[in-house]
């Protein structure tokens, strides 16, 4: 039987009691030098991966791969993505950090790539161009396309924050996926980032029952405290960091210091989070 997405995160994070989804972004620039001495750079890519994966499985309950760190490694980065994935083990959620938001034909190529080819669980979309942009990516029951609404990066308010009849941009870019969501047979959520607590209170309070992708804590600034507000008994929260747990050594213990990054994330993000974040509530 086919899970409905939020179902299948509640499960797991029942299961973990974790809201913690680790970043796969390899650099090149940052691989421990033991690997790139031992192995052709794809092949070190894959080995940090998968002791990164092995190490911190037991911790996180999703895995993001940008894909832009792979497609940098050009004709072999289609094959080190694929690689990587069927690394994953089947209880974490698998999401693919593309940004897509290409008009609806392109959209529905880059969905079929994703989701059916790759076979990751979820997407990172751009809403820029319209629904059209969106709607291919929630066609697929069991899958689900977090949408950039309130990001984490330093010139967000940008557009983000432009005022629009008495609303903020990215308020209004909720308000039309949560009414999508309730038409798709897929799951929509949104990407908030941490390091604008007001916006995420903001967007709980307007889309309750959507699942929030939540980037920016560690590296970007932002606080396990801020994330408080957007856990809910109906709303789901992943909570993504990559360069603290990922580069927590650039040595031979690269993977036991991502382990232990990853667990006291873990932790620390449990004491602002109430039983709700841990599967009770939202179906």
């Amino acid at each position: 039987m086919l899970l409905e997405f939020n179902a299948k995160l509640n499960q797991i994070q029942a299961a973990k009691q974790s809201i913690l989804c680790v970043g796969l972004d390899p650099d090149p620039n940052r691989l421990p030098e033991h690997l790139l001495d031992q192995y052709p750079l794809a092949d070190a890519v894959v080995a940090f991966n998968a002791a990164l994966i092995e190490a911190t499985a037991g911790t996180a309950c999703a895995f993001k791969l940008n894909f832009a760190f792979y497609e940098a490694l050009g004709h072999d980065g289609w094959t080190t993505l694929e690689r990587t994935v069927r690394l994953l083990p089947p209880d974490v959620l698998t999401l693919a950090d593309a940004k897509r938001g290409d008009i609806g034909n392109t959209a529905r190529f880059y969905a079929e790539a994703i989701f059916e080819q790759l076979g990751f669980d979820a997407c990172t979309v751009a809403p820029y161009m319209g629904r059209d942009a969106v709607d291919p990516f929630l066609q697929y029951a069991g899958k689900a396309a977090f949408v950039l609404a309130r990001t984490s990066n330093p010139s967000a308010a940008d557009f983000q924050e432009c005022d629009c009849d008495g609303e903020k941009l990215y308020e209004r870019v909720a308000r039309h996926i949560a009414r999508w969501d309730e038409e798709s047979p897929g799951t929509a959520g949104l990407v908030v980032g941490a390091t604008e607590p007001e916006a995420l209170a903001r967007l709980r309070a307007l889309c309750p029952t959507l699942p929030f992708l939540i980037p920016g804590i560690g590296a970007q600034g932002g606080e396990p405290s801020a994330i408080a507000t957007a856990v809910t008994p109906t709303g789901r929260v992943l909570v993504n960091s990559s360069r603290q747990i990922i580069y927590a050594s650039g040595a031979v213990d690269f993977a036991e210091a991502a382990a232990q990054e990853a667990e006291a994330l873990r932790a620390r993000l449990a004491t602002h989070v109430g039983p709700a974040a841990f599967g009770t509530g939202a179906q």
